[in-house]
């Protein structure tokens, strides 16, 4: 069965996965990059390869998102996966079910503050994140640009994106990107008591401790300054890496977007910004 890290992009979704990925799969929960590699992304091709080959064709790659988790699940043993997916459903086929499905861990951000690190991470001009925000994506598709891994990947709006995975969700633990920032602590208690349902966890305040030390931004940050992160993009013109942790708490929408920009988003996203206590 598993368990979906999910987020809109630039959510926190590779932070959530650390700290996870050092409570679970370590000892002393001291983080290394390394321990992320046993939370993979869904969808990609390694899942899909023997279905198909057309994994930019959304399509032809929607016959396959159950039958790719029934193979997945057939030890059935609990396992997570990092995604960036909407939970939909296209012509009868759903991304994913509750026979496959054991929870889910939804991270979400202020949408202000997406726009800066969207802009950063796709090369986008703030109006061209502000629109990313509003409308239907279909990353790694034969018309758009793809997100991470080459593969058809339906990410919506960020209204769309919030509103499918948390509605009608009887296993889901909310998390709040700022929430993380300011009280990590807090926030992995509630980590930890939601996969205490699901798996045994091994915790000590000496192991929280470290988990929180070594997944802070800062250190992460300066992981990837000497090399250890390698999930960057890179960006076309300059073939360089795109920083990926790049502001973290110092990105502060009121110093990135000017008020026709900020009123746009208030405007459209009141009844959810609201919701989540950003209004």
């Amino acid at each position: 069965m598993i368990i979906w890290l999910a987020s809109f992009p630039k959510s926190g979704n590779t932070w959530l996965r650390s700290i996870i990925s050092s409570l679970v799969y370590s000892e002393d929960g001291v983080f290394n990059f390394n321990l992320n590699k046993k939370i993979r992304q869904f969808p990609s091709k390694q899942y899909f390869s023997e279905f198909t080959k057309e994994f930019n064709n959304i399509h032809e790659i929607k016959k396959y998102w159950i039958l790719a988790q029934d193979k997945i699940n057939l030890d059935n043993q609990i396992k997570f996966f990092k995604t960036h997916h909407i939970n939909c459903t296209i012509d009868g086929h759903p991304f994913t079910n509750k026979e496959n499905t054991a929870g889910t861990i939804y991270i979400v951000r202020d949408p202000r503050n997406l726009i800066s690190s969207i802009s950063n991470h796709f090369s986008k001009t703030i109006h061209e994140a502000k629109d990313f925000i509003f409308r239907t994506n279909i990353l790694g598709s034969n018309k758009q640009n793809a997100l991470d891994n080459d593969f058809a990947t339906i990410i919506g709006s960020w209204k769309e994106h919030y509103y499918y995975w948390t509605r009608k969700n009887d296993q889901l633990l909310l998390l709040k990107y700022e929430d993380i920032l300011f009280n990590p602590k807090k926030e992995l208690k509630k980590i930890t008591k939601f996969l205490s349902k699901f798996i045994k966890l091994q915790t000590s305040e000496n192991k929280e401790k470290n988990i929180i030390n070594t997944t802070s931004f800062k250190s992460l940050k300066k992981m990837e300054e000497e090399g250890h992160f390698t999930e960057n993009v890179f960006e076309k013109i300059s073939n360089k890496k795109i920083k990926f942790f790049n502001q973290g708490p110092n990105n502060n929408w009121q110093n990135n977007l000017n008020t026709e920009v900020k009123i746009e988003i208030e405007k459209n996203l009141e009844a959810e910004m609201k919701e989540l206590n950003y209004l």
